[in-house]
């Protein structure tokens, strides 16, 4: 997401100083738009409260908790960017009054009466595409849908919509870019209940059964922790991880370890090229000692040996412990 591959604003938009100063604003403030995608991912997984719930999927959101999306995303951007709450709308940004909406539907915004003629910041997320968007426009009376509510007063009391001809109004900040991926949501469907239903393989169905069936069965791939908190189901997830007791120990005869964030353990997933974990991901995969038969496959020194990813004609073998703090120049 870069900011010189942004699409420009189309033809009129020049003409909106406002506006061109509003947009300006925010892509100084998040010019790769990372720090809005951590809001959208984070909002939607405090939606979800995955720790209480073991939920993962928006569409087992009551339907207040869906309403309630919106108010959240204007609540958390505001704290994450610090926005100024406007007087009659949610924001006051560079002294302009700004509405915030978000939709889980691309255009699906409902526009109140008092944003009519003022800025509007649309926002978009969708977790099963692992997509999101947002963008500024001006909501232009003549070039909305009344939807909802109408008295005989008129559409005062009713809300708008933009109208399918008028979706290039949008001038977009950042436009179908990608959301962290929900993984519980987007593994096969076999993997995932074989996650949330271990008892057949551990004759125990619990928080520890689901995690390290999870780092079993998901290798190679980055594992958020909000991932291990809804498995584990309790406030100290990460114990569910560690080696005293947790999935590291319970794994490690099998021959895989979990990557953490830790610098030499990110290190080290470079070294086997697989995904390195980032900030508050893990990544599992299973381990043999390097052997000649390896040939120049890619290895990393851990407790005392060189270790490759292993591969199905290698024979199962304990993994090599992992340094939890260490830092990589000192492996």
């Amino acid at each position: 997401m870069q900011l010189a591959g942004l699409p420009g604003p189309h033809p009129g938009v020049c003409d909106d100083p406002e506006l061109m100063l509003v947009r300006q604003h925010l892509l100084t403030l998040d010019p790769d738009g990372q720090r809005f995608a951590k809001v959208l991912r984070d909002t939607v997984d405090q939606l979800l409260d995955g720790e209480h719930t073991g939920r993962f999927d928006w569409r087992d959101l009551h339907k207040t908790e869906k309403t309630h999306a919106g108010t959240l995303v204007e609540i958390n951007l505001q704290r994450e960017f610090g926005f100024t709450g406007g007087q009659d709308l949610d924001y006051l940004i560079e002294g302009l009054e700004v509405d915030c909406k978000f939709s889980q539907t691309l255009y699906g915004w409902m526009i109140p009466p008092e944003a009519l003629g003022e800025l509007c910041l649309v926002v978009w997320a969708d977790d099963r595409q692992s997509l999101w968007s947002a963008g500024l426009f001006r909501a232009d009376r003549e070039k909305l849908t009344t939807s909802g509510t109408v008295t005989k007063k008129g559409n005062r009391d009713g809300k708008f919509r933009l109208t399918k001809e008028h979706h290039a109004l949008v001038t977009w900040l950042w436009h179908k870019e990608p959301l962290q991926e929900n993984l519980l949501l987007h593994i096969p469907t076999e993997t995932r209940q074989a996650i949330l239903n271990p008892s057949a393989n551990t004759r125990r169905n619990s928080g520890q059964a689901r995690v390290s069936e999870l780092f079993r069965r998901v290798q190679r791939r980055p594992v958020s922790r909000t991932v291990v908190r809804t498995l584990a189901q309790q406030k100290d997830y990460m114990k569910r991880v560690r080696y005293n007791g947790g999935a590291r120990a319970i794994l490690r005869p099998e021959g895989i370890v979990i990557f953490g964030d830790y610098p030499n353990h990110q290190a080290a997933a470079a070294q086997l090229k697989i995904p390195a974990p980032q900030e508050g991901e893990f990544v599992s995969t299973r381990l043999a000692q390097a052997q000649p038969r390896h040939g120049d496959r890619p290895r990393a020194f851990m407790d005392g040996q060189y270790w490759v990813v292993a591969d199905s004609a290698d024979p199962v073998e304990a993994a090599p412990l992992l340094p939890e703090t260490k830092k990589a120049s000192q492996d």
